[in-house]
């Protein structure tokens, strides 16, 4: 039976990293695409990094029941989880990764429960996220800040979640991760 990994860590953690690096190992990983009503950014295409929808279309799919998980992040700006896109991947036979936030990595996990794995990215401290985050370049001082703050908040959840994985040292936690999801799919 086919299995279900759950990444979640506050942004700049080194998540998505971990998660490219174990799609590309041997563990029959598929990526689940995110829906968004945010709109694409730089060379992003639909159904390859997000399904993009409108705010309306995002809000019928909620009304009609579609989503696994999801959360309106600002007005009008929402992420999920389709549970097509999830059954699609188990139909094939193969092991779904999710790269989902905390409140949304905790609500699959106990949709799922046993035949889930959640695993929370640890940052080293909100000092190297800072540093991470301002080396990305990508967002201004007020954005990081706001990431910072929700980088607390989100730590708070770590100790719901199956492993906590502290990625201090990327090439230690990447084996660690590797060796919990070989033992869990088995």
């Amino acid at each position: 039976m086919s299995k279900l990994v759950i990444f979640s860590a506050p942004s700049g953690a080194g998540k998505s990293t971990i998660v490219r690096h174990m799609l590309e190992r041997d563990l029959n990983l598929q990526f689940s695409i995110s829906a968004t009503s945010r709109l694409p950014r730089g060379e992003e295409k639909n159904g390859v990094e997000y399904f993009f929808l409108t705010p309306q279309e995002f809000k019928e799919q909620i009304a009609n029941g579609n989503f696994l998980e999801y959360e309106e992040v600002y007005p009008d700006k929402f992420y999920g989880t389709l549970k097509s896109e999830v059954e699609r991947i188990l139909a094939e036979g193969k092991n779904v990764v999710f790269d989902i936030d905390c409140i949304g990595g905790l609500n699959v996990k106990r949709i799922y429960g046993e035949r889930a794995l959640s695993i929370f990215v640890m940052p080293p401290s909100v000092e190297v996220l800072r540093e991470r985050l301002e080396k990305r370049g990508t967002d201004l001082p007020k954005v990081i800040e706001k990431r910072l703050a929700k980088a607390e908040y989100e730590i708070s959840f770590a100790s719901q979640f199956d492993l906590v994985v502290m990625n201090d040292d990327f090439d230690r936690a990447k084996e660690e991760v590797y060796t919990a999801i070989k033992e869990f799919i088995k």
